[in-house]
């Protein structure tokens, strides 16, 4: 089979007959403000109950082995807090980033009413997807798995079932950080126990056998590295690909740069909020997205 190039498809994209509105669906009837995002895709949901389970799994080997059985009160009240303050950040933040719209270009959108109301000038092209029956703002990319078009989108992550776009970058970069923030935690209180642990009795500092304890906490140890490294490599690429303006795909793809440039700061405000505040860190506070800008569709 003899395979295409990419620009080919944009070449043919330019065509104003390629586009033919008449063979679009009128767009579905949005549904009601506040409609909950999921998809619906079964790895996506596997990957997200097996995430939830290794943070309660954290959880357990955390509390009931380490915290709970030590005689030192203030070490096991301040780390106790702090552990579970960071894991309810993470699950809150894999919440919003699973459940939040990643900016879907609406569906069958691409009609004759909705280009004419674009109002084009001579010259100006506009791009359609062939999969969603959509126009594409600029910057836009098709998910085969959520079967949208995502404004931004940097790339779907099967472990919060959703793709990572304009509207949930926030979330999904929260989450990788406190998911980072515990594993560390952790793996400092395991090595911490086992010291604990040589030095005295082991059947004193646990409620469990020696052996079931030894593997609670190793398994906790190569859960702990194992997500560290990869939620903090994670966590390192989201941020420069939002100080750099530049999508995962954008720069996979080697696409042309279009957009105006900006400084660090205004991209890291544009994807947390203004102004800079506690709310960057919150997965509740919503950033200001601002409107759509009719522009975003046309070249």
């Amino acid at each position: 089979m003899m395979l295409i190039p990419t620009h080919h498809f944009r070449d043919i994209e330019r065509k104003p007959e390629y586009l033919q509105p008449e063979k679009c669906a009128p767009p579905p009837y949005p549904g009601p403000a506040g409609t909950m995002w999921f998809i619906r895709d079964g790895c996506g949901i596997a990957c997200a109950i097996v995430t939830w389970f290794l943070v309660l799994y954290a959880e357990f080997v955390v509390l009931f082995v380490m915290l709970i059985p030590s005689r030192d009160y203030v070490y096991s009240i301040i780390n106790g807090i702090l552990f579970n303050l960071l894991a309810f950040l993470a699950l809150a933040s894999h919440c919003r980033a699973m459940l939040t719209d990643p900016g879907a270009v609406p569906k069958g959108n691409a009609t004759k009413e909705f280009i004419e109301s674009l109002q084009l000038k001579p010259g100006q092209v506009v791009y359609k997807c062939p999969k969603c029956c959509s126009i594409k703002p600029d910057r836009a990319h098709h998910c085969s798995v959520c079967k949208r078009c995502i404004r931004k989108m940097d790339h779907h992550c099967p472990w919060v079932n959703n793709c990572v776009g304009e509207n949930n970058q926030k979330y999904f970069v929260l989450f990788t950080m406190y998911i980072a923030l515990i594993s560390l935690h952790a793996l400092i209180m395991v090595g911490f126990h086992f010291l604990h642990c040589f030095e005295e009795d082991w059947t004193k500092c646990s409620y469990f056998s020696p052996p079931t304890t030894v593997i609670l906490l190793i398994l906790l140890c190569f859960e702990g590295l194992l997500f560290l490294i990869f939620t903090s490599v994670m966590f390192g690429t989201q941020v420069h690909s939002i100080c750099t303006d530049e999508t995962g795909i954008e720069q996979l793809k080697k696409e042309e740069r279009r957009w105006a440039k900006k400084t660090k700061w205004m991209n890291l405000k544009a994807v947390f909020g203004h102004p800079f505040s506690l709310g960057w860190a919150s997965p509740f506070a919503t950033p200001d997205q601002g409107k759509a800008d009719p522009s975003q569709y046309v070249v």
